[in-house]
């Protein structure tokens, strides 16, 4: 088990395990759903293991979420920790490639919040000076194509047809990423621009942007 937060779930084979830095993206969004709608939708997309869909809903009692990723072992895992935290009535997940897992739920234009802790390393990084991650861990967690942001650059187009106007999309990058991020998000021209939380070195690690509606 891995502690997440204040919940413990597994990860196990074929599933990233929980970073410590990935609580700061759990933290943003708990702060942006305070000061929000009564009974929220958020989308945790890239979900893994499911703690960040987890955390959200066990801090945020009138919570709906919808937890999506690709593989089989990661959403068979989500699915075990949901259940094993009994969230199945507010925790439903998904399996597909990004948003198109959540085609038939109904969600398009109704999301308050979108989280995503997305895949961001290069794959030369992942040839070279990081290739040990992939000793125990799934290259679909870390793989983020040629420039670290494929993944990114899809979450924030994607995620513009299911937030509600004025909906939170929050997703975690790497070091070195938030001008990338920034860029990516000013692109789409559908959100009031981008904040970034920053971790305790001091290091932007989180991208915030409202949906403009």
């Amino acid at each position: 088990m891995h502690p997440f937060l204040d919940i413990e779930v597994e990860a196990g084979h074929g599933v990233l395990a929980p970073r410590q830095e990935t609580e700061l993206l759990a933290r943003k969004a708990l702060e942006l759903l305070a000061s929000g709608v009564a009974a929220p939708v958020v989308i945790d997309m890239c979900c893994g293991c499911g703690n960040l869909a987890l955390a959200i809903a066990s801090k945020v009692a009138a919570a709906r979420v919808w937890a999506s990723d690709l593989t089989d072992e990661t959403v068979a895992t989500a699915r075990r920790n949901v259940t094993r935290l009994g969230l199945e009535d507010r925790v439903r997940v998904r399996q597909g490639d990004l948003f198109q897992s959540l085609q038939a739920d109904g969600l398009e234009g109704r999301v308050d919040l979108v989280v995503c802790n997305p895949p961001y390393i290069s794959a030369g990084r992942l040839a070279g000076d990081r290739a040990h991650l992939l000793a125990s861990e799934p290259r679909e967690a870390f793989d983020g194509g040629p420039y670290g942001i494929s993944i990114q650059q899809r979450l924030v187009k994607e995620a513009v047809d299911f937030l509600r106007p004025g909906g939170w999309l929050a997703f975690e990058f790497g070091e070195g990423q938030e001008r990338q991020a920034a860029a990516l998000i000013s692109r789409t021209r559908a959100y009031h621009g981008v904040e970034f939380a920053k971790d305790d070195a001091g290091a932007p690690r989180v991208a915030i942007a409202r949906r403009i509606g």
